[in-house]
């Protein structure tokens, strides 16, 4: 069970990549964005959401007492439960005001492929960088720590994209 649970919480292998481990299981939740866009509504992506982060806080706390280290690079559950919330803003926007949901292809489209691209790598920065008071809440105890700092940086790059001047320059 350590061992399933361990996997699982290291992203599936991602988290055991020597470099940028963080990357690459924020690369992993792209892939459960993916999955959860698959359900063509907006109450389903945000159950599944809510689902990924408790999941996260259990196994990241689970995956610290088996490692016995206090939020190891290695676990990437966090990036992975996190990624999709940080396109929670531009999902509601496009299911309530355009009034259909996107495929998960047409998120690689046009415009569309570089407003992922640009969420995704501010996810990753404020991920590394940590600004106030996102590094404060790594001291949450167990998976609470190893999650809550992940989320608060999802929640700045929602933030932005709801800006619409943000978008109005990019694309």
């Amino acid at each position: 069970m350590q061992s399933l649970i361990l996997f699982v919480a290291q992203g599936f292998g991602a988290g055991r990549i020597p470099i940028a481990p963080g990357t690459f299981g924020s690369l992993v939740g792209l892939l459960w964005f993916f999955l959860l866009v698959q359900t063509h509504s907006f109450w389903w992506y945000a159950a599944g959401m809510l689902f990924g982060l408790v999941v996260s806080v259990w196994l990241s706390g689970r995956a610290e007492r088996i490692l016995n280290q206090t939020d190891p690079g290695s676990i990437v559950i966090d990036e992975i439960a996190a990624m999709p919330l940080c396109f929670v803003w531009w999902m509601g926007t496009l299911c309530f005001h355009e009034g259909r949901c996107l495929l998960p292809r047409e998120f690689l489209e046009g415009n569309n492929r570089w407003r992922l691209l640009i969420i995704f790598v501010l996810f990753r920065f404020f991920d590394i960088v940590k600004p106030w008071p996102i590094g404060r809440l790594q001291k949450l105890p167990s998976g609470w720590g190893v999650t809550a700092d992940d989320v608060l940086a999802a929640i700045y790059v929602a933030a932005l994209s709801a800006i619409p001047q943000f978008w109005s320059r990019v694309t």
